[in-house]
């Protein structure tokens, strides 16, 4: 093997293992998308824009594992340009994810990224803090659940040995 073909194999190979730990939602999923309004009108809301296909992303808050159905209670966050997840500090709301799969609470786990296409069902109302709270209610159709300790962004360093990283 010449220097150049290992070069050449190198580079296929870094490619990808980049593209697959990017991938998120299926462009099948995103093609089914037909809300694309904000989540604060969705969540203000939810009844208006029942039967429609969504993508929303957040940080999941609970997961319910029974019988017929498991539920994911999640606190929306802004996705960015890979679909994933991003601004990890501002919120519109929160959402519940529902599907008669089952989502185990041992990989769904609290605090986890992820992201979701699916079709907007209504609402719920549920009490949080003694305070009544409307969730937009989506069942699922496909979710990707984001790995731990995946970078949101590239870090750039400037400077040698002193710099910066934004």
């Amino acid at each position: 093997m010449t220097p150049k073909q290992a070069v050449y194999i190198l580079g296929i190979s870094f490619i990808m293992l980049v593209m697959g730990c990017a991938a998120g939602i299926s462009q099948q999923s995103r093609s089914k998308v037909t809300y694309t309004g904000s989540f604060s009108a969705l969540q203000k809301t939810p009844d208006v824009y029942k039967s429609e296909v969504i993508i929303l992303g957040g940080r999941i808050i609970e997961t319910k594992a029974s019988s017929p159905l498991s539920e994911l209670t999640v606190l929306q966050l802004a996705l960015g340009s890979s679909g994933r997840p991003e601004n990890l500090d501002q919120s519109e709301g929160r959402f519940i994810v529902q599907t008669n799969q089952l989502l185990d609470p041992a990989v769904y786990q609290k605090d986890m990224l992820l992201t979701v296409v699916g079709t907007l069902k209504g609402s719920k109302v549920l009490s949080i803090g003694g305070f009544e709270y409307t969730y937009p209610l989506v069942e699922l159709i496909e979710i990707k659940l984001w790995p731990k300790g995946m970078q949101i962004r590239p870090i750039i360093h400037f400077g040698i040995g002193v710099g910066t990283s934004f």
